[in-house]
This record gives C-alpha cells, sequence and structure tokens, in this order.
C-alpha cells in the first residue's frame, strides 16, 4: 500500500434540479492526498464544498464522477473498507442523553459488529479521558466532555483515519486545548488525522498541511509554512519617543503610517529591502526607537488572500 492515507482524483459532485432542470457544481475536478500519519487541514468559507467531499467519504451522498481512495481500497468498489476504515466526527453533538459513555461505546461497537472480546471501550475511554465518567449518564457531561466522547464514538472500530468535523465549534478556550491535546496524542499513536475547521489559527498550529478549497475548487495545497510565505507583505510597529504627527516619513518602497505620538508602523514587500535601511532612515530623522514588534501574517491573511473572504 501508498503512503497515502487518502487519494481523491478529479472529484465532481454535480447536484441537479428536476424542477428548475439547472445544475449546480458543488465541487469540481478536487485533487489531492493525505499521508499516512499526518494532521491535514481542509480549509474553506461556507458553500466551497467542504461539507459535500465529507459526505461523499461517509457515504451518505454519491460522488458524480472521479477517484476517491481510503486506506487502499476504492469507494466505488470497496464501500464497506472505506467506512471501515473512517471515523467520522460531525459537527453536531448527537449523543442519546439517558446512555452512559460505556454504553454508549459497547452500542456503537455492536454496530459495528465487533466480538465482545474484541472491543477495546475501557482504552478508548482512557484516551479521551473520560474513564472516570464512564457510567455518568451522557446528559451530565459538560460541552468538552460530550465532544470527547463523540472522539471516542469514531474509534470504536479503531479506524487508521479519524475525521474531524468542526470540533471546537461553539468550545471555550480551555476544552478546546484539551480536546487538541487528545487529538495530538491520538495522531502521536499514528492516526491520520483530517481536520475541518473556521478557527484558523487552530488550523495554523494543529495541520502538517493545509487544503484550502473555495466554491468546489482546490486554490491552495500546501505545507503551513509554505502557505504563510506567500503573504507577500511585512508589518513592522515601533515605538519611538514622541513626535510630531506630521512628520512627513518618505522612504522608497515603504509605506509608513504615524498611528500616535509614539507609534509608527511600517508596512513593505517581504526581502524588498533591508531592515537596517529603515533604522538608518529614523536615525536620519532623530526618531528614538524604544520597541519593535513585527507582524507576518497569519493562515487568515492567505485565507482572505485566496478566496477573497
Amino acid at each position: 500500500m501508498s503512503n497515502n492515507a487518502l487519494t481523491v482524483e478529479n472529484l465532481s459532485k454535480v447536484y441537479s434540479s428536476s424542477k428548475t432542470k439547472k445544475e449546480t457544481k458543488a465541487i469540481t475536478n478536487l485533487t489531492f492526498e493525505v499521508k499516512e500519519g499526518e494532521v491535514f487541514g481542509l480549509l474553506g468559507p461556507n458553500g466551497a464544498g467542504k461539507t459535500t467531499f465529507l459526505s461523499i467519504l461517509g457515504g451518505t451522498v454519491t460522488k458524480t464522477s472521479g477517484l476517491v481512495n481510503v486506506w487502499g481500497f476504492d469507494l466505488d468498489k470497496n464501500p464497506r473498507q472505506v467506512k471501515a476504515s473512517l471515523g467520522i466526527v460531525p459537527q453536531e453533538v448527537n449523543l442519546d442523553a439517558f446512555f452512559s459513555p460505556k454504553q454508549l461505546l459497547e452500542l456503537q461497537a455492536g454496530l459495528y459488529g465487533i466480538a465482545q472480546k474484541d472491543r477495546i471501550t475501557d482504552l478508548i475511554l482512557k484516551m479521551v479521558a473520560l474513564e472516570d465518567k464512564a457510567n455518568a449518564y451522557s446528559r451530565s457531561l459538560s460541552g468538552g466532555m460530550k465532544r470527547r466522547l463523540l472522539i471516542a464514538k469514531a474509534m470504536v472500530h479503531q479506524p487508521p483515519i479519524l475525521i474531524l468535523d468542526e470540533p471546537t465549534a461553539g468550545v471555550d478556550v480551555e476544552l478546546r486545548k484539551n480536546l487538541w491535546d487528545n487529538v495530538k496524542k491520538l495522531n502521536n499513536e499514528g492516526v491520520t488525522i483530517i481536520l475541518t475547521t473556521h478557527y484558523l489559527l487552530e488550523a495554523q498550529e494543529m495541520c502538517d498541511r493545509i487544503a484550502i478549497i473555495n466554491k468546489g475548487n482546490l486554490v491552495a495545497l500546501d505545507t503551513t509554512e509554505k502557505l504563510l510565505d506567500r503573504i507577500r507583505t511585512k508589518k513592522i510597529i515601533f515605538k519611538v519617543k514622541k513626535i510630531d504627527l506630521k512628520l512627513p516619513l518618505l522612504m522608497n518602497g515603504i509605506n509608513f503610517k504615524i498611528i500616535s505620538d509614539n507609534q509608527i508602523t511600517a508596512t513593505y514587500e517581504k526581502n524588498s529591502l533591508n531592515f537596517g535601511e529603515i533604522i538608518n532612515y529614523f536615525k536620519q530623522n532623530n526618531l528614538k526607537i524604544e520597541d519593535i514588534s513585527t507582524d507576518d501574517g497569519d493562515l487568515e491573511d492567505v485565507f482572505v488572500q485566496l478566496t477573497k473572504h
């Protein structure tokens, strides 16, 4: 088997309306691969095609054309093996309030046809730090615990690939960190993670590689580091001793902006000049620098640049 956990080639999905006779392209010739053992981000604005793609993987939507191969199994030829290779964690918290976490995992394992002797319910509960709540009613769990229980449900059949669809939507900062610690632990144990999220900083910190889709088309696919390198501008914030707000600051290739009587920003194209040139310019204008901070932009800037959102 290749070292790709997921391979997608020229995947398309077209929705047809029998009433209007119109066709809507949800996905157009989508091609990418997810490597075994990586954390892969799938990003895009609302309506980009992410949900359609995940629904195709989950078997609830039929693709129009293209190839999808999951863990060596073709989606068309081996749909059961594809489903067995995936653990999908949905956005919505859909748990039976009157079942305990242990009962829910046992039920899920039974639905997958896993024999009693082969079940690892207690181990999975420990992996998601819910062993102390194994026999509590699900309705008594906190929001973060319910999210972790969804991950546990997706792991009962020990799939090699875990898909997280907006896993931290509506979760507070502390619980989000706890959730990601659990995801990192699973990834370190060899589970391939595919993540969709609207928290771009989260994707920036978690993902090895990121695909950005817009209107059903792939607009970027690269390592997080290389995507960040696409940001062409650099911004530097200078804290200086009191200056005249009307002081003209002109330098070729740089946009200066006096924010206040002790703060100036300088924006310029990356690699277009030497930082020392700015320092010398300040000295020539008798501006004493007290502090410097930089802003190289983040994944949100790349996202906006590529999707115009």
